[in-house]
């Protein structure tokens, strides 16, 4: 069956790709087994090597506390990064001219540095501009970095998802007598996140592997960061580079797979009940609100 984007293969075609997919497996375990090879010459597999993750005192002294700053790092980005990129994706959608100039100039700017080169500025306002201390500073200035820079993704792909939308959700909220703002926050967003939710898990993904960026240039003890002090200690640095791609790895993994939960979940909450409401339910909550607002009139009256 063939569809818009490809011809379905046919038996020649389906042969030659098995021979391809098995043509580059053995490649590779050859590539493999050249490195397990190269890597046994330099007696990178001898218990020695992988002996200090098994005791305790490389975890609680080097391997947990850089974690800790890491997801410190990468929560305190996330929290302030999602909130702002939404703020600024629904402004670039904004019916004033003014409004959707400025989010768009900030949105473009910061998107467009690289989010190192972000750090090591913040690092520098920091050091000459505040009161911040030494030890605090890196963990401030890769927030700031993630934050500016990630905000400004985050704003695209909200702007993107929303955008997306078909375009009779909003005449249909216009039709019943929805504001724009009230279109926005109850018809558009709840909608837009679900199909928002891979793209935003891709970029809190990459704010977790980012925050090595700050552990590299200016001293934030992170996982990576720690990696290095630990390796110079036990002498083993390849291990060490193993060990900390693998809790990477670890780490990532529950945070995609958690959002895969949490799509799952919005999808089947969202699906619809089948229910229409009439004219009398449209003017039932207009009345409602009006009368809401007449009743915050009066007891600010009182």
């Amino acid at each position: 069956m063939s569809s818009v984007l490809y011809d379905t293969p046919g038996p020649r075609a389906k042969r030659r790709n098995v021979l391809f997919t098995v043509v580059f497996a053995v490649l590779l375990l050859l590539l493999l087994w050249w490195v397990w090879l190269k890597m046994d010459e330099k007696e990178l597999w001898t218990s020695a090597q992988w002996k200090p993750f098994t005791e305790s005192q490389a975890w609680t002294t080097y391997l947990l506390p850089g974690l800790a700053d890491t997801l410190k790092a990468a929560a305190l980005a996330m929290v302030i990064a999602l909130p702002l990129g939404a703020v600024f994706g629904i402004a670039r959608l904004s019916d004033h001219r003014w409004v959707r100039g400025a989010s768009g100039t900030v949105v473009e700017f910061f998107r467009a540095i690289p989010v190192l080169l972000l750090m090591l500025f913040a690092n520098e306002i920091y050091a000459r501009y505040t009161d911040v201390g030494s030890e605090e500073r890196p963990l401030y200035a890769v927030v700031t970095g993630l934050v500016l820079y990630n905000s400004a993704v985050l704003a695209e792909v909200v702007k993107a998802g929303i955008l997306a939308l078909p375009k009779g959700q909003t005449e249909a909220a216009y039709a019943i007598g929805l504001r724009k703002g009230q279109t926005m926050s109850s018809i558009l967003l709840p909608q837009a996140v679900t199909a928002m939710l891979p793209a935003i898990v891709s970029q809190l993904v990459v704010i977790v592997k980012d925050t090595a960026l700050g552990g590299v240039m200016i001293g934030f003890t992170e996982l990576l960061n720690t990696r290095g002090t630990l390796a110079a200690n036990y002498a083993n640095p390849i291990p060490s580079f193993i060990v900390i791609a693998i809790m990477f790895i670890v780490l990532n993994f529950i945070l995609t797979s958690f959002a895969s939960w949490l799509e799952r979940r919005l999808r089947r909450s969202k699906r619809s009940t089948g229910a229409v409401l009439g004219a009398e339910d449209i003017d039932d909550l207009n009345a409602a609100e009006v009368g809401g607002a007449h009743g915050t009139g009066a007891v600010g009256k009182t």
